[in-house]
């Protein structure tokens, strides 16, 4: 079976989850996030494109309710036996939230159930039904997720083989990058590292940009020859195991503006303050608070973004972010074993010059790891 971890390491992560549904006075929780489905049990599929649900039970019972293309998916990729994997069929007018409500009638579920609002795996129109269907529903969304940030031994390890397909990556981006390269062949190099080191598509697609496009930090349809002179702006993630370790950086071709040095210094400035913000016990809006700082005392303020990073892990489309982001006033503590990735952007529209600069991190007792090999170096391909 393609488990990723070891029988001890789910039993572990079922008895944390099992502990945090019983103090929080539920008698079972709903998970519809594909991420809590994989942490708790390495359930592997884009099956949440259509209802499912997976339930804990306060006396640590798990059960899968999908449709019967993913019936062999969960033998596969999961600990789940089959009496506790169950179907719903694709018949007219079929309601998959009565027929979650009898699994909950069948498992003696008759107290508080909590469930995930917060994900991609549960649209409005299902949300609308499954409330239909159960009423009295809790908002539950953060009890898996909060458990998922702090990562085990054998997670970090993910981490760490994900950061080297992203460095990998990064190599084939930096041999690629001259005059006249396509931007489609940087990108089929860089997926392709990835793919070579056993690694997997990523949360979301490669961004990719030059020329003007430099100035956008999201994927779009297209692709262009790079001039003589340009700038390249790329973001990516290697992906092991759904881990992620994000990197971005902006490639100068042909030359480098005095302005694009300028930003250049600056990021790096501020990335090794935001490295030197993220402290256990600390809140995370202090990292974007370094960040800010940093930039406007540049004179980059307005060039800058209102987040500069985000939590890593083990995430499905449509996107590779692990919430929350580091923005001003986020509350939320940083602990030990948790990963981020710090991405330093800065768009000056009035000159139309970019500059970005990111990694991820591991959080470590006084500090920071970086898992990249990568420098912080300039890149300047002529």
């Amino acid at each position: 079976m393609p488990l990723h971890f070891t029988p001890a390491e789910y039993a572990a992560r079922q008895a944390q989850a099992r502990a945090a549904v019983q103090a929080a006075g539920l008698d079972a929780l709903l998970m519809l996030a594909p991420e809590s489905h994989y942490w708790i049990s390495g359930y592997d599929t884009f099956g949440f494109a259509m209802f499912q649900c997976m339930v804990l039970t306060a006396k640590g019972e798990l059960h899968l309710l999908t449709r019967m293309p993913d019936l062999r998916q969960a033998r596969l990729t999961s600990t789940l036996s089959d009496s506790e994997i169950h179907i719903w069929q694709d018949i007219e007018g079929v309601n998959p939230a009565a027929n979650l409500a009898r699994l909950l009638a069948d498992l003696g579920v008759t107290g508080k159930v909590g469930y995930e609002s917060d994900t991609v795996g549960l649209t409005d129109k299902t949300g609308r039904a499954l409330h239909a269907a159960i009423p009295g529903l809790i908002e539950a969304s953060d009890l898996i997720r909060a458990l998922r940030r702090v990562k085990s031994p054998a997670e970090i390890e993910m981490h760490r083989r994900a950061a080297a397909l992203s460095d990998d990556a990064l190599d084939q981006a930096i041999a690629l990058a001259r005059p006249g390269a396509f931007e489609g062949d940087i990108l089929a190099a860089m997926q392709g590292a990835v793919f070579k080191g056993g690694g997997d598509y990523a949360g979301n697609e490669f961004i990719i940009g030059s020329g003007p496009g430099a100035l956008l930090c999201r994927y779009y349809s297209g692709r262009r020859h790079l001039d003589a002179k340009d700038q390249l702006t790329l973001e990516w993630s290697g992906a092991y195991a759904r881990y992620h370790a994000a990197m971005m950086r902006t490639i100068l071709v042909g030359r480098a503006s005095d302005h694009h040095r300028k930003m250049h210094a600056a990021a790096v400035e501020a990335i090794e303050a935001c490295e030197g913000a993220i402290r256990p016990g600390q809140p995370m809006g202090d990292v974007y608070d370094a960040h800010a700082r940093v930039f406007d005392a540049h004179g980059l303020g307005h060039a800058r973004l209102k987040a500069c990073g985000y939590g890593m892990g083990a995430v499905y489309n449509p996107i590779w972010v692990d919430f929350p982001m580091f923005y001003e006033g986020n509350p939320l503590i940083m602990q030990e074993g948790q990963v981020f990735f710090l991405h330093m952007i800065l768009m000056d529209s009035e000159a139309g010059e970019a500059m970005t600069l990111g990694h991820s991190v591991l959080v470590k007792p006084d500090g920071v790891e970086r898992l990249s090999r990568h420098g912080l170096g300039l890149i300047l391909n002529d």
